[in-house]
């Protein structure tokens, strides 16, 4: 567990691999509850390397000091990411005018 905002990671370790691997995080919001997006690695046992790049979007409460995840949406591929950004350009753009 965590107790600030800057210290959560998704790195998860399993048998001494380290199975999922954190590349960047952008924290979108803090406070009670925080937001970050992460990119990351899924260690893939079969090729026994690392996958391509991943991401998912994490809210965090803070309950009795510490964070804890309550949701995920993980984006599913680099496609849904370009959607994702069209989207949000398109109706962050609409909003200036």
């Amino acid at each position: 567990m965590a107790s600030y905002v800057d210290d959560i990671t998704i790195d998860y370790e399993e048998g001494g691999i380290l199975i999922v691997k954190e590349l960047d995080k952008v924290i979108l919001s803090k406070g009670a509850w925080a937001t970050i997006m992460f990119r990351y690695q899924q260690w893939d046992r079969k090729k026994e390397g690392y996958g391509p790049d991943r991401f998912t979007i994490r809210r965090y409460r803070k309950m009795s000091g510490d964070y804890r995840q309550q949701s995920k949406f993980n984006i599913s591929s680099p496609d849904q990411a370009l959607k994702i950004i069209n989207a949000l350009q398109k109706w962050v753009g609409s909003a200036d005018k």
